[in-house]
C-alpha cells in the first residue's frame, strides 16, 4: 500500500495520512509506505515484481470534498508522457513504461480534496475520510489476501 501526496499542500497530504494509519497494521507480505512525492521511486517499486498494489491518494472528481473514489489508474485516459518536474501519478505511470516496467494490477483509493492550496494539515473532511479510507483499504485487502490464500503467496505493496 503505497500513500502518495504532498503534506504541504492541505489535502495532498490524504495518502500519507492514510498510510500512517495503516502503518501499525499486520498483514504478511504487504509493504506499507508513504511515498510522498517520490513518484520515481515508486514506478520502480511497482516494477519490482508485486502481485498488487494499493495506491492512496487525493483525487479531484468533482463530488463533495471527503468523497471516496475506487479508481482504475491504468486506464488509457490516464496515460501521459513523463515530465521529470511533476510527480503525480500520470507520471509513475509514464516512467514505469519509460523503463520498461509493468504494474501489478492495482486499485487506487483516491478521496475529493477541498483544497490544495500551500499549507499543513488536512481539511475537516478529508481528515474526516482518512478512517474510512484505512476501512475501505483493509477491506480490500482483506478480499485479496483471502483470494490469494488458495494459491502461492504473494506480495502487495
Amino acid at each position: 500500500m503505497a500513500g502518495i501526496g504532498n503534506i504541504f499542500f492541505g489535502d495532498d497530504g490524504f495518502g500519507p495520512a492514510v498510510a500512517r494509519a495503516l502503518a501499525a497494521d499486520d498483514f504478511p507480505g504487504v509493504k506499507i509506505e508513504d511515498y510522498g512525492i517520490r513518484g520515481l521511486h515508486l514506478a520502480y517499486e511497482l516494477a519490482s515484481g508485486y502481485d498488487r498494489a494499493f495506491l492512496i491518494d487525493a483525487v479531484p472528481g468533482g463530488a463533495a470534498p471527503g468523497t471516496l473514489y475506487l479508481v482504475d489508474p491504468g486506464s488509457p485516459e490516464h496515460e501521459t508522457v513523463p515530465d521529470a518536474h511533476r510527480m503525480d501519478l500520470e507520471n509513475v505511470f509514464g516512467f514505469l513504461r519509460v523503463i520498461g516496467g509493468e504494474a501489478p494490477p492495482i486499485t487506487l483509493v483516491g478521496c475529493e480534496p477541498a483544497q490544495t492550496d500551500d499549507g499543513i494539515g488536512l481539511s475537516q473532511p478529508v481528515s474526516d475520510a482518512v478512517g474510512p479510507a484505512a476501512e475501505l483499504v483493509r477491506r480490500l485487502l482483506s478480499e485479496t489476501l483471502t483470494a490469494t490464500q488458495c494459491g502461492q503467496k504473494g506480495s502487495t505493496i
